[in-house]
């Protein structure tokens, strides 16, 4: 067979143009420290990588999901908590205010003490997060949950259904209770009013109770009206021990609500790091043997560089001399 120079030459180009690819192609690895940067370069193991990925990106958004879910129920613990001191203070007073003895001056005092304690109340059941956002309205907390009208009673406005987050796969926490939820409802053992008749739920109206009654003088009235003012303390009294124990009821669920965010957050770090080992299995390259091939292509290349320049200077009738 006879060979031309220009097939001579030829040939030399596609040994340097391959030799060039692999260089750069390793070249590629050791840059992105990946052995597989395309399908082509590994198309199972390409296929696999593409499934880690989805898990990657679906840990990371219920990764996402618990930020928001435990920065609501932190939130909601802290009010809760300040809602269940500010009940027992309401209590306090309630007890202190139906001793018989009080005269009708020390019974105003007292109903100005609950005001006081209710209009606290009102705000902390009106609360609102970072955004302005009322955080016990459910999904309707563009507006205030509780409303007070010309009457002076205040009554649940917001949404019926709790704010959830799915957390997990197979998992879906409360982010944030409704106000009925926690203000104007009560536990399946609250204590029921002595004729068997259920408790007052709403604890607005339970302070309202109280107040009205002190800001009835006493002092020169009939048995019938004494007697009249001392149930309705009572009733106020049960029903404050009532949102006591509903309001507890819920701060429980809020800290259980925390705690397995918690253990999710810590199982969802060993998932994202057992995934990124797989993927790393997948398509990482060993960076050693990589920094070792690079060299060796390296240095492929550069003889193919060589060998071409001194081909370059040859010719048919040169070899044949």
């Amino acid at each position: 067979m006879r060979l031309s120079t220009g097939m001579i030459y030829d040939q030399q180009m596609r040994g340097i143009q391959t030799s060039q690819a692999s260089w750069l192609k390793v070249g590629e690895q050791l840059a992105t420290g990946n052995r597989v940067n395309r399908p082509s370069d590994d198309p199972v193991a390409s296929a696999q990588a593409v499934v880690v990925s989805q898990a990657q990106a679906e840990t990371a958004q219920f990764k996402t999901a618990r930020v928001f879910a435990t920065q609501n129920q932190a939130t909601e613990d802290t009010t809760l908590r300040q809602a269940a001191n500010i009940i027992t203070s309401a209590h306090t007073t309630v007890v202190a205010a139906s001793n018989g003895i009080l005269s009708d001056n020390d019974r105003a005092s007292y109903a100005t003490q609950l005001e006081g304690i209710r209009a606290q109340m009102l705000n902390l059941a009106n609360s609102t997060d970072g955004n302005g956002r009322y955080i016990f309205a459910g999904y309707e907390s563009d507006k205030p949950p509780f409303v007070t009208d010309a009457a002076g009673s205040t009554t649940y406005q917001g949404g019926l259904t709790p704010i959830s987050q799915k957390v997990d796969a197979s998992r879906t926490l409360i982010a944030n209770h409704t106000g009925n939820q926690i203000f104007d409802s009560l536990t399946s053992s609250a204590v029921k009013e002595p004729d068997g008749s259920a408790s007052e739920t709403n604890i607005f109206t339970m302070l309202d109770t109280a107040i009205k009654s002190l800001k009835v003088p006493l002092e020169n009235a009939d048995q019938a009206t004494v007697d009249a003012q001392a149930l309705s303390m009572g009733k106020a009294n049960r029903g404050l021990n009532n949102a006591l124990d509903n309001v507890s009821s819920v701060l429980s669920e809020v800290g259980t609500n925390l705690q397995e965010l918690e253990n999710l957050d810590s199982k969802g770090d060993d998932t994202t790091l057992n995934l990124k080992t797989q993927m790393s299995g997948l398509i990482g390259a060993d960076t050693t043997e990589t920094i070792s091939s690079y060299t060796m292509q390296q240095a492929a290349l550069q003889a193919s560089y060589t060998v071409f320049q001194q081909m370059s200077k040859l010719s048919l009738f040169t070899m044949n001399s």
